[in-house]
């Protein structure tokens, strides 16, 4: 057992506590509290607006803070630690390297992690999904769009990140038909070959969009026989789908994605994707601010059961895109 006790809570039954007597007593002044993302993506545009939300509903003051490196990161929290805020809930971009920023942190406010994990820091919480259980689900579309199997290639921001991590292994161990092991690591590099499926390579981008669909491009040169190009970050479907168009690949190459980046959903209603995987960013926004509020109002129970707070990922495909999308643009008011 790992120092996480895990549960699972619905998001409507979370939702429901501390919607009111949250907010500052009359003459106190508003709480303030940094959301700190791991780059600047449409993922995070969404995720900035449950925060924003739960900052209107609370009553109290809330930072978006959207670094584009892993330093730009580490400035942005020591600044909001210097200025003072009663909470920080950060995504970190490298875990194993960032505890003892991340400990400072702690030791100065409250700190909870959202979307990637920092399991070895003092963390109070972590908000998000199993990205390992995710992964494997991200695989099993992968199954549905290659029932004979195939060759498949992973595209991914980063390995350093605890999310990126487990959510590539799950994929891998779903292809391979393996029983689960969260803590099984296949270094990238040479292919990995199973009975059905062969995984080609792991290409990383750093976040750099170019370099995204410079590799998927670079994927349909080296491989022309591929089957199936999987994007891990939210922005690789996109590039996948353009590297494609541009190669006069599409519908050629299953394509299968995380996240729900619009060009995503569209490629989805339009055959070319063939589903994805979402987490739920503007829950991620709003139960990171929310959670934070409570702690610093004196109230744990929200962590009485664990301090892993469960926001199950969903698979989306064509029969269920069009609902999804909708809900999606009534949360971020968006058409």
């Amino acid at each position: 057992m790992t120092k996480r006790t895990f549960f699972h809570l619905s998001i409507c039954a979370f939702s429901f506590a501390f919607l009111t007597g949250c907010g500052p007593e009359e003459g106190e002044a508003k709480k303030r509290y940094a959301f700190v993302t791991n780059g600047v993506a449409e993922f995070w545009t969404i995720a900035e607006a449950g925060a924003n939300q739960a900052s209107a509903d609370l009553g109290v003051d809330v930072s978006v803070l959207m670094p584009g490196s892993l330093s730009d990161q580490k400035q942005m929290v020591e600044d909001a630690i210097t200025r003072g805020t009663d909470g920080v809930a950060i995504s970190p971009i490298d875990p194993e390297n960032q505890n003892d920023m991340l400990n400072k942190v702690a030791a100065a406010t409250r700190l909870v992690t959202h979307d990637s994990d920092a399991p070895d820091s003092d963390r109070l919480a972590y908000i998000g999904m199993d990205n390992y259980t995710a992964g494997r689900m991200c695989g099993k579309l992968v199954k549905e769009a290659l029932p004979d199997g195939g060759k498949v290639m992973i595209l991914i921001g980063r390995m350093e990140q605890d999310n990126s991590r487990k959510r590539r292994q799950g994929v891998i161990d779903e292809l391979l038909d393996r029983d689960e092991d969260s803590t099984r690591f296949d270094p990238p590099g040479s292919p990995i070959k199973g009975d059905r499926f062969t995984i080609l390579g792991t290409l990383t981008d750093g976040f750099d969009l170019t370099k995204a669909k410079a590799n998927a491009e670079d994927a349909l040169s080296r491989h022309p026989d591929i089957n199936a190009m999987i994007g891990l970050f939210a922005y690789n479907p996109p590039a996948i789908l353009q590297a494609l168009e541009q190669g006069g690949k599409l519908n050629k190459v299953k394509v299968i994605g995380f996240d729900e980046d619009a060009q995503t959903l569209a490629g989805i209603q339009a055959g070319t994707v063939h589903g994805t995987v979402v987490q739920n960013p503007y829950e991620y926004g709003y139960q990171s601010v929310k959670i934070l509020n409570a702690l610093a109002n004196g109230d744990s129970s929200l962590l009485a059961e664990g301090d892993f707070i469960s926001i199950a990922g969903r698979q989306i495909r064509k029969d269920n895109v069009d609902a999804f999308w909708a809900d999606l643009k009534e949360k971020t008011g968006k058409e």
